[in-house]
């Protein structure tokens, strides 16, 4: 049973690489749910958080970095994964807090972490998680390949152009917007969905 956190862009082509697989079950969790269609497409079920963390032996990390997730992945919920289980960050090393994952690698509590993102970046050479048992870390850039450089450039050129012709740009290339983030990645909004799914911590923030 693989589980993606976050089923945004990033999250739906993991779970559309993962489907030819035939895995036991695909978990998505998010703070909003995917149409009918999406779902039966990608052959993943929408759960908790708390559900998905319990259920998987895989669990990926696939959402931006917020309020809602510094440090989300913390002693608490590290503790309610299923024991022998995986984590992945692709993310950003930040929503993974760095002392709790070294104590879930070092117990067995997690058989394995594997990544290409730390905090702070670069990291310094006294990092923990440098010396922790069970882990395949690389620095961020494994996602440089020729295709995604093409990518990045045609990105940056559709951008410019349109804001040089004075078009409204691509939803997902807004992330601030009006001073504020823009709706698709609005923390409070995502703060409150996370903290209803895994009954919140005193003060209302997640860490």
């Amino acid at each position: 049973v693989v589980g993606t956190v976050g089923a945004g862009r990033i999250g739906r082509r993991v779970l559309e690489r993962l489907k030819p697989f035939d895995c036991k079950e695909l978990l998505y969790s998010d703070y909003a749910r995917l149409d009918a269609q999406t779902e039966k497409q990608l052959g993943a079920r929408y759960v908790s958080l708390d559900e998905l963390v319990s259920t998987c032996d895989v669990v990926t990390i696939n959402c931006p970095l917020h309020d809602a997730t510094e440090h989300l992945f913390n002693r608490t919920l590290i503790g309610k994964m299923k024991r022998g289980s995986y984590l992945v960050n692709t993310a950003r090393g930040k929503i993974v807090e760095r002392d709790a994952l070294v104590e879930a690698l070092k117990s067995g509590h997690l058989a394995g972490y594997a990544g290409d993102v730390w905090w702070p970046q670069p990291a310094p050479a006294d990092h923990p998680w440098r010396n922790a048992p069970n882990h395949a870390l690389t620095p961020h850039y494994s996602g440089t390949t020729l295709d995604a450089q093409r990518r990045y450039s045609d990105g940056v050129r559709d951008i410019l152009t349109r804001t040089f012709e004075k078009r409204d740009l691509k939803p997902e290339d807004v992330i601030v917007q009006y001073g504020r983030l823009a709706p698709q990645y609005d923390a409070k909004a995502k703060h409150d969905a996370l903290a209803e799914q895994s009954g919140g911590l005193p003060g209302g923030k997640l860490k």
